[in-house]
């Protein structure tokens, strides 16, 4: 991650004073931004996996949600992601039994709410004072995952792939199709788009040896599939680009550089 962007928020919180609090203190800030709010713990994940937030900021009851905290942690340290976010915690309850509990599922840092010196600001100051110790090359693999200060190529290469497969997930772009792995690609390519290199497809083309036109076919194939058998409001949820009105669905060219340029906007 960019340490001069701002750092990408995933927000799981049920009470919704304080969720506007978190939002409008972070409208004042130029360096966090929230990628997803929530106030269900397994809505949280998904989250999680598609958007690979640097830090997660978490209620451990949602008396008021879904599901709880607690079980938003173990679903996370079950779940294979190329980036371990930070973890934060907000919460009335200061049991020790809670507070092990959280130790164990690899929290790193928990707030009372009720304390003194408790405020938005300082939650989002403290995740930046942890993010330059531990903002890169967290794997994730239970609560011992390693924490290191510099990400080698393949470890973003693997990052990135991960994301781009979170999101064609998402709407549905099906495994088994040839087209995904030709769009995988594509979108990678894109992401990482010099001026003079050709197209995204272009590029594919070249690495699997294929005619254009075979790739780009592949790509429309596996479009066509997702928006025949997507609910529609699952697309318009995550894909917000405009579409064809003629065709009702994104062409290759179009599909690849809107997930190119959405992803490498949070990387």
């Amino acid at each position: 991650m960019d340490k001069n962007k701002p750092m990408p928020i995933v927000l799981i919180e049920d009470d919704v004073g304080d969720c506007i609090k978190f939002k409008d203190c972070a409208n004042r800030r130029t360096d966090v931004k929230f990628v997803g709010m929530t106030d269900s713990g397994e809505e949280g994940l998904k989250l999680v996996q598609s958007h690979l937030p640097e830090a997660v900021i978490l209620d451990l009851q949602l008396a008021r949600g879904a599901g709880s905290g607690l079980k938003f942690l173990e679903m996370l340290n079950e779940t294979r992601l190329a980036f371990r976010p930070i973890i934060m915690v907000t919460t009335t309850n200061q049991s020790k039994i809670v507070n092990d509990r959280i130790e164990e599922l690899g929290v790193d840092w928990c707030f009372c709410k009720k304390q003194r010196d408790y405020s938005e600001d300082f939650v989002f100051d403290t995740l930046h004072s942890l993010r330059r110790h531990l903002r890169m090359g967290r794997h994730s693999g239970g609560a011992s995952a390693d924490r290191k200060t510099i990400e080698s190529p393949e470890e973003r290469r693997t990052r990135i792939y991960t994301r781009i497969d979170a999101e064609l997930d998402l709407i549905g772009i099906r495994a088994r199709l040839k087209g995904r792995t030709y769009l995988r690609e594509a979108i990678y390519l894109q992401i990482h788009a010099y001026e003079g290199t050709g197209s995204a497809i272009e590029l594919v083309s070249v690495k699997f040896k294929l005619a254009y036109n075979t790739v780009s076919v592949g790509m429309q194939t596996a479009i066509n599939n997702a928006w025949e058998s997507a609910a529609p409001g699952e697309l318009q949820e995550h894909y917000t680009a405009r579409v064809s009105v003629k065709t009702g669905t994104p062409t290759p060219a179009d599909f690849i550089h809107y997930y190119a340029d959405k992803i490498r906007n949070t990387i």
